[in-house]
């Protein structure tokens, strides 16, 4: 199995790296990476919510969205479980997307997360392939 992201040290927070033959499934596999940081294990897919972000480029397309999941975590218990439909306007840098989950109190949180950071964020594509890194304030 090919690894969608990864875990890197960090002395208070947690800082993941997500990657995909993508954008989208880098998007995609970073959104799995922040809700794998609180939880890891198998979420049931119960309940379905569509997601919209923007922004100026892909570092801020890529914060918009995930804090678009975590304000879905926070106000609706919603607990991401996988991202069902992905589409980027690389152009306008906007997205749509439908995901899959749970509610969140079905599940033992192992961390909460506070915030998403611009901090060490980046987005690049090296030799076709689509990697992001992001650190999230715990």
């Amino acid at each position: 199995m090919k690894k969608t992201f990864k875990f890197l040290e960090h002395t208070a927070d947690i800082k993941f790296q997500a990657f995909g033959k993508s954008v989208e499934k880098m998007f995609e596999n970073s959104a799995l990476g922040m809700f794998n940081s609180m939880y890891d294990g198998k979420v049931k897919e119960k309940r379905r919510a569509k997601i919209k972000a923007k922004g100026k480029d892909f570092e801020s397309l890529l914060y918009n969205f995930l804090e678009e999941l975590l304000v879905l975590f926070d106000g609706e218990g919603f607990f991401l479980s996988r991202v069902e439909k992905m589409e980027i306007n690389e152009v306008e840098f906007r997205l749509e997307a439908e995901v899959i989950g749970d509610d969140a109190s079905n599940y033992k949180m192992s961390i909460d997360v506070k915030a998403i950071t611009y901090h060490e964020m980046f987005v690049k594509q090296e030799e076709g392939k689509w990697i992001c890194q992001v650190v999230l304030d715990v």
